[in-house]
């Protein structure tokens, strides 16, 4: 499936197509996936440590990204493509995570902002 037309080079070897690799062609080359079609991983260049993948595609992403291709932000981070960490406040957030999209972190009762910072109208005395 991996060769060229034309058989093998003087060592041997066969000619592989690009996506190829190997002595008989029988892998795919680096930056490619599921042999024998060997498609290209495609990993975002932002998100992803480099444009290799494992044999199933999934990339090697950065900290901060998440998902198949390393294309969108991981738990704790927002804001895809700068994906920049969640500031939750600890004594007013439900919880570490926040909205991938916008930031925002789930609020305790009487809570709010966009961290979970301050009191809400007619409340006071946060963070107790």
């Amino acid at each position: 499936v991996g060769t060229l037309p034309g058989g093998c080079d003087s060592a041997g070897r066969c000619l592989c197509r690009p996506e190829f690799a190997g002595p008989r062609c029988e892998q795919c080359s680096p930056g490619h996936h599921s042999y024998p079609h060997c498609y290209a991983c495609s990993c975002d260049s932002r998100g992803a440590v480099d444009n290799n993948c494992s044999p199933t595609g999934q990339c090697r992403c950065h900290t901060n990204f998440a998902g198949h291709t390393c294309n969108q932000c991981a738990l704790g981070f927002y804001g895809y493509p700068s994906c920049t960490p969640c500031q939750c406040s600890r004594e007013g957030s439900l919880h570490s995570t926040c909205d991938q999209e916008t930031g925002q972190c789930s609020c305790r009762p009487k809570v709010t902002g966009l961290r979970c910072d301050s009191c809400v109208p007619g409340a006071y005395g946060f963070p107790h």
